[in-house]
């Protein structure tokens, strides 16, 4: 098992760099993609997938037809080194924006779902 340190960046109980398992660090690289609006890092202005700024646009499915897309490219630009995605399902329900994210891991061939939500009340 590989650890990789934790993000966001934390200390664990002996003062040292806390670390985590190598699916609870992709699942925290997701998280980092989903979530950076483009723009947001200066030495990276395209990473990304500007899925906040989408909590605000008005609810309709093409909107969550547009997000997966969005969400799924951005992953696979980012992220296609280290996981296949399998599949992407995004739910808008008023203010609250659900994205589950089915994917595998390519160094360990396993298999991850994850549910990564935005807004409203969950």
């Amino acid at each position: 098992m590989t650890l990789r340190a934790h993000f966001p960046y934390q200390f664990d109980g002996r003062g040292r760099t806390r670390e985590d398992d190598h699916a609870a660090w992709i699942r925290g690289l997701i998280e980092q993609v989903l979530f950076t609006a483009p723009g947001e890092r200066v030495m990276r202005p395209d990473f990304g997938s500007g899925l906040r700024e989408l909590v605000f646009a008005p609810n309709s499915p093409e909107l969550a037809a547009t997000t997966q897309v969005l969400v799924q490219g951005a992953l696979q630009q980012w992220l296609g080194d280290l996981i296949e995605i399998e599949a992407v399902e995004v739910d808008a329900v008023e203010a609250r924006l659900s994205v589950t994210v089915q994917y595998r891991i390519r160094s360990s061939d396993s298999r991850q779902r994850e549910a990564f939500v935005q807004g409203g009340v969950a």
